[in-house]
């Protein structure tokens, strides 16, 4: 059988999820409202019914998140609201909080929240043992790891492919908590990371001055989807909920159309998740949607550097070096490809992202909306396509349609007319009218197939037309539009009446979890996940951060990322070139906030820690 390879979207709403649907995701992932890792991304489940409606049309599937941790009093108004996504038709829930795997629940399918930290092999067997069907893989993993976690279970697996990164590994950020009472797990982050820090060494010395030392680069791997295809990962997840349309579908077609290659010359083993092809009126390209530069982050090892430093805000696509500025214009390296209202980002004298307005571009000059003192040479980015935008935005720049074929034929009252569609549904309406020949007993089947052809707004288009009669039979226009229009409404009823949701109805299971300490970073916040660890083994369970946080001495965060890496003075990397070494410990400081930085090479990871923590420093 083969195997089906998916595109995940992110869906803020209603309208960015059908958006995502018509630019070719297979499945969208979307907000209820309540409990998913972002507040600001919530939705009703009437409009939740709406978009599950939009997309099983297309075969597509609609996941649920609901990836906060939860405390006791929130837990029996979880259970109630996932009972009414099920009965919406929802396809899966994407969690976080063990507790629901403690809940008596409908038959509904769960997948482990990439905020469950999933990067162990032996606790992601133990995820699919005790009745996960998928699981989203931590974005820290490199190619050789996922092989691993596939060869060591049938679970499903689930892998980012472009988007913000956090930096933390997710599920273990406590820095917004630790800082004003804002949760990254109850999902409300303060986004601290992206602050700009100063670099402060064990001797006092201020070594880097604001900068944002803990911003890293965007992902994109999708140069690697066929090497992750084949370590294992059958869904490719856009990372973005709260991030705006044109986003939503520059990305999404254009992982349709690599997807698409990919499925064309492996026909044999893999196919599409989903129905229905796509048109687009626009060109799409990564670079032109939101992003702070982009890396591979480790999927093929650490080998570049990651960090965002100058600033958190969109970089956009490079255009060229600033020739010189020519009175109130600037003259740009490839400014013909520069348009009135676009927005312009460059790294100013001060190191800081610093953007101008085009009031008017011509002849590769650029009128800005102020004029600034810009060196020349200074890389100038575009971060605002204005007419890019313009494009994508309209409604009808990502369209997709389900390939049908019609057939007119007579029958004994009359006529009738049978829609099938690339699925195989069938729909069939027929009309009863007198039998009469045309006039002069021309035919007319051309005009009949070039209004059976328009179907307009529906989500259909009719590949190939018959008709078969045994004369040249007279019909209205009028009576073909409505039975055309009569049949494609029938279909749709069809298609939503045999679309099949996999259902999986959770065992309570005791098999070993395969630790049996538990710390904070667990995430324990209540009674039911604590049962459910209890039953699989774990004697001692320590509370969550958010219960028993302890201030100015607490990890606030346990990162892959390292900024020794990113200076060129890792014992392990750069042994051979480093000169000298940094006086630990490594202090971030951003006014009242103060950071000590903990490195760990053996797991080559780094922790941060609140200025009154203690640790040992490791020695080289």
């Amino acid at each position: 059988m083969k195997k089906k390879i998916e595109i995940l979207a992110p869906a803020k709403d209603l309208i960015h999820g059908m958006a995502a649907i018509n630019s070719g995701a297979d499945a969208v992932y979307i907000g209820a409202p309540q409990f998913g890792a972002r507040s600001n991304a919530t939705n009703s489940i009437e409009d939740v019914a709406e978009l599950v409606k939009y997309a099983h049309l297309f075969n597509a599937q609609v996941f649920v998140v609901i990836n906060t941790i939860l405390y006791d009093n929130e837990l029996e108004t979880c259970r109630k609201m996932i009972f009414e996504l099920y009965d919406i038709g929802v396809d899966a829930l994407i969690v976080q909080d063990m507790a629901i795997m403690e809940m008596d629940l409908p038959p509904i399918v769960l997948h482990a929240s990439t905020q469950a930290n999933n990067r162990d092999a032996n606790k992601i067997k133990f995820l699919k043992d005790a009745g996960m069907k998928r699981v989203v893989l931590a974005r820290e993993l490199n190619l050789h790891q996922i092989k691993e976690i596939s060869e060591a279970s049938d679970v499903e697996l689930e892998f980012f492919v472009t988007g913000a990164l956090c930096v933390s590994f997710s599920g273990n950020c406590y820095m917004s908590v630790a800082n004003g009472e804002r949760s990254a797990n109850r999902g409300s982050c303060a986004q601290n990371c992206r602050l700009p820090y100063n670099l402060i060494d064990g001797h006092g010395d201020t070594l880097i001055k604001n900068s944002h030392l803990l911003s890293i680069k965007d992902f994109d791997v999708s140069d690697q989807i066929p090497n992750l295809i084949e370590a294992g990962v059958i869904s490719f997840k856009i990372e973005g909920r709260l991030k705006d349309i044109v986003y939503v579908k520059n990305n999404v077609s254009y992982l349709r159309q690599r997807l698409d290659a990919f499925l064309e010359q492996n026909g044999d083993k893999y196919q599409k998740a989903s129905s229905g092809k796509c048109t687009y009126t626009f060109e799409s390209s990564l670079d032109k949607s939101f992003n702070r530069g982009y890396t591979d982050y480790f999927v093929n090892e650490r080998h570049q550097s990651i960090g965002s430093w100058e600033s958190p805000k969109s970089k956009g696509q490079y255009i060229g070096k600033l020739i010189k500025t020519v009175g109130n214009s600037y003259e740009i390296e490839n400014g013909h490809l520069l348009n009135n209202g676009d927005g312009l980002c460059f790294i100013n004298e001060n190191n800081e992202a610093d953007g101008i307005y085009v009031n008017r571009a011509e002849n590769g000059f650029v009128f800005p909306n102020v004029l600034k003192e810009i060196k020349d040479g200074t890389f100038i980015y575009r971060n605002n396509d204005a007419a890019f935008i313009k494009i994508v935005e309209r409604e009808d720049s990502a369209v997709r349609k389900i390939s049908t074929s019609l057939l007119l034929f007579e029958n004994e009252n009359g006529f009738e007319l049978t829609a099938t569609d690339e699925d195989g549904n069938v729909s069939s309406v027929t009309l009863v009218h007198p039998k009469e020949t045309t006039k002069n007993n021309e035919s007319i089947e051309e005009n009949f197939k070039i209004n059976l052809a328009k179907t307009g707004f529906t989500p259909y288009v009719a590949d190939e037309i018959s008709v078969v009669f045994s004369q040249n039979w007279f019909l209205p226009i009028s009576k073909i539009n409505e039975m055309r229009r009569t049949v494609f409404e029938q279909l749709s009823e069809i298609r939503l009446a045999n679309y099949h949701r996999e259902e999986h109805q959770l065992v309570k299971t005791s098999h070993p979890y395969p630790e049996t300490k538990l710390d904070f970073m667990y995430n324990v916040a209540n009674k039911l996940a604590r049962k459910f660890y209890e039953r699989h083994g774990v004697t001692e369970i320590e509370k969550a951060f958010e219960l028993q946080w302890d201030p100015g001495k607490s990890r606030v965060m346990t990162t892959k990322y390292c900024i020794k890496y990113e200076l060129e003075k890792c014992p392990k990397y750069h042994k051979d070139t480093m000169e000298t070494k940094l006086k630990e410990p490594l202090v971030l400081k951003q006014g009242e906030l103060e950071y000590k930085l903990k490195f760990n090479c053996k797991p080559c990871e780094m922790e941060i820690w609140e200025k009154d923590a203690e640790f040992e420093i490791e020695e080289d």
